[in-house]
């Protein structure tokens, strides 16, 4: 029962407590606002005065207005400046955040397809024109002529016991076969 009763209370002391903290940042927040808007019209009164047109002829009239282009002129340059600063500093920080993600490493990887390629192509996109030896393997193989396989083979027409091992296999059989074959003609 006290484990429960303390529940409630713990609870409306936080919410007292957010309040007064809610109340204090509204405080602040108007505070901050009146301090702003006194800035504000300091610089104002600092930059523009107010102007006092009445009595002038047409020429006072027109001198005024071409200060006031000139003045107007050299603000949209400090402005066109600043701005340009900003642009390169944004820019600049984009490039170093993608440099601290790239040293990091914890930049997103795709999910990646196989792709099945041959050696050809692998070499082709490596060395680009450069690759004109072909990775075809079974070109490369030393071929067998099997007329060289016949002429280390001495064949024997006498008694095939004594050569078990030159009999031996299809072309043993095939030999022996011719053998008996013309031996009965």
């Amino acid at each position: 029962n006290q484990s429960f009763q303390r529940k409630p209370r713990v609870a409306k002391r936080d919410l007292f407590v957010q309040s007064l903290m809610v109340a204090k940042a509204k405080e602040e927040l108007e505070q901050e606002i009146l301090v702003k808007e006194e800035e504000k019209q300091k610089y104002l009164a600092e930059k523009a005065p107010p102007l006092n047109t009445g009595g002038f002829s047409l020429a006072q009239l027109q001198d005024l207005c071409r200060e006031l282009h000139a003045k107007i002129d050299v603000v949209d340059e400090e402005r066109y400046d600043i701005e340009a600063k900003v642009m390169l500093n944004t820019r600049e920080i984009k490039d170093l955040n993608i440099k601290v993600l790239d040293l990091r490493g914890k930049f997103k990887r795709p999910n990646l397809r196989r792709v099945r390629v041959s050696a050809d192509a692998i070499l082709r996109s490596l060395l680009g024109s450069k690759h004109k030896v072909s990775m075809d393997l079974r070109a490369n193989l030393k071929s067998v002529k099997k007329e060289d396989t016949e002429k280390k083979r001495p064949v024997e027409d006498s008694d095939w016991r004594k050569n078990v091992e030159a009999m031996s296999g299809m072309e043993g059989r095939k030999k022996m076969f011719d053998a008996a074959k013309g031996s009965a003609q």
